[in-house]
């Protein structure tokens, strides 16, 4: 890969594009050049915005024959650095590729482009009387085809899966600007390797998602969300055991420390949800055709756990109490930069690993604080530590090396990117890391597709 641009690089790129769309300006490409962390980023040679998979596929062959590095972006709300430049790289930005087909309400699909956000899909398979089978707090702004690329989680995995699941196929621009394109959505398919999920969840390294065709899942009729006050995550944990065996209906079961909804209520002067301040919170929201709040007042009244509960039944007000779980990161990163290290374990072991957690933050950072929160249904930890220096990894190592002694992964959700690269080793063997560095080279032999990004070059 050049460490410089040959001449004229930029006006084949400029050329390849609609007018106005290579941004070359400092002040234009500073919104695409920083994650929202702040904790990583850096210069780009330019950024990019194609209209179209063509012109990601023009632009790809440029980039490939004159050896131009290039990071793909969505939305840029990623936490681990992937989708943001480390210096020199030019940004490909999707946001501009918005296709949104009619559902296929027979095979409840549809086709969409990678620049289309989540809320907007969400709606769209509203209108046709369907739903969509992941949601989280950033939908407003995160692309589709990010999520794709990063598979991203949320609440509704407990019962919908991640990205990966709602996916039944994949358009995509290789390196060398090559186009394959699997968009049928035929139920089976067996014909050779799956290459569309090998490319869900490559962080743009393999190849740039450019649409997919996602499928929709059934929307139902009532909606109800509780929050709970415990006085601790054992209590937690036992809280969604109960629902979990005897709610049919639920599809989603969060939780909080008090730490972070201190921040939430600061941050966006809400008023607390109980007049009792608990060590931890759970959210639980359940989705039926028929009203499920019945089998979850019969679930909690079972669990004999001492708790304060909050219910709502309607958009807004379930809006409000989610709110509290959902403000957590934006809470958090008003506090300063964090390192945010988004991590899974067994669900039985979620008690006693962010027990542990704090302890070994405060070996690693006596000063540090410690905000947790997460998804209780899939054993998704999200650990926020706020005080140690961008660059400081010791509570990182700590956080995560205590992950791998649970048999846990080191990235439930958003990726390996930049941040854990150099720890992928604590969740993958040598002879998978090996492997994934032969599919690289296969798909990618210039490396010019987010280097830096998963795997180091070498």
């Amino acid at each position: 890969m050049s460490s410089t641009v040959p001449e004229g690089a930029l006006a084949e790129l400029r050329a390849a594009l609609d007018p106005g769309h290579l941004l070359v300006d400092l002040e234009l490409r500073a919104g695409f050049e920083q994650d929202i962390t702040g904790r990583f980023g850096g210069a780009a040679l330019a950024v990019a915005r194609p209209a179209d998979t063509e012109q990601v596929s023009a632009v790809m062959r440029i980039c490939s024959r004159h050896a131009i590095a290039v990071v793909p972006q969505g939305g840029n709300t990623g936490l681990v650095g992937g989708g943001v430049p480390r210096g020199g790289e030019l940004v490909l930005s999707l946001g501009r590729l918005r296709r949104l087909d009619a559902v296929d309400r027979a095979a409840s699909q549809v086709i969409v482009g990678a620049g289309v956000t989540l809320a907007e899909l969400q709606a769209h398979a509203s209108a046709a009387g369907l739903g969509v089978g992941i949601d989280h707090g950033a939908r407003a702004v995160a692309t589709v085809g990010g999520m794709a690329a990063t598979n991203a989680g949320g609440g509704l995995a407990m019962r919908y899966g991640t990205m990966r699941a709602q996916i039944a196929g994949v358009e995509a621009v290789l390196a060398d600007g090559s186009i394959v394109s699997r968009l049928s959505g035929v139920l089976k398919d067996n014909a050779g390797y799956d290459l569309p999920a090998l490319l869900i969840g490559s962080e743009g390294t393999l190849a740039i998602i450019t649409a997919v065709a996602v499928r929709l899942v059934p929307a139902p009729r009532r909606r109800v969300a509780a929050l709970f006050g415990l006085a601790s995550m054992d209590e937690a944990l036992a809280l969604f055991q109960a629902l979990h065996g005897h709610v049919g209906a639920l599809v989603a079961a969060d939780f909080f420390d008090a730490a972070g909804l201190a921040r939430v209520l600061a941050h966006r002067g809400l008023r607390p949800p109980f007049e009792r301040a608990w060590a931890w919170y759970v959210i639980a929201e359940c989705a039926a055709d028929a009203d499920p709040t019945e089998e979850l007042a019969s679930a909690v009244e079972a669990s004999g756990l001492a708790l304060d509960v909050a219910v709502a039944d309607d958009s807004a007000g379930r809006a409000s109490l989610w709110a509290y779980r959902e403000r957590q990161n934006e809470s958090v990163a008003a506090g300063g930069v964090p390192h945010k290290l988004d991590v899974s374990v067994r669900i039985p072991d979620v008690p006693r690993f962010v027990a542990e957690v704090r302890e070994r933050v405060a070996v690693a950072d006596p000063a540090a604080e410690v905000i947790i929160y997460g998804h209780l249904g899939d054993g998704n930890v999200h650990v926020n530590v706020l005080g140690p220096e961008r660059d400081d990894e010791r509570v990182d190592t700590a956080v995560l090396e205590l992950v791998a002694g649970y048999g846990g992964s080191i990235s439930a959700e958003h990726g390996i990117g930049v941040a854990k690269r150099d720890f992928l080793h604590l969740s993958r063997g040598a002879a998978e890391i090996e492997a994934m560095h032969r599919v690289k080279r296969a798909l990618d032999p210039g490396w010019i597709l987010n280097p830096g990004c998963v795997l180091p070059e070498r």
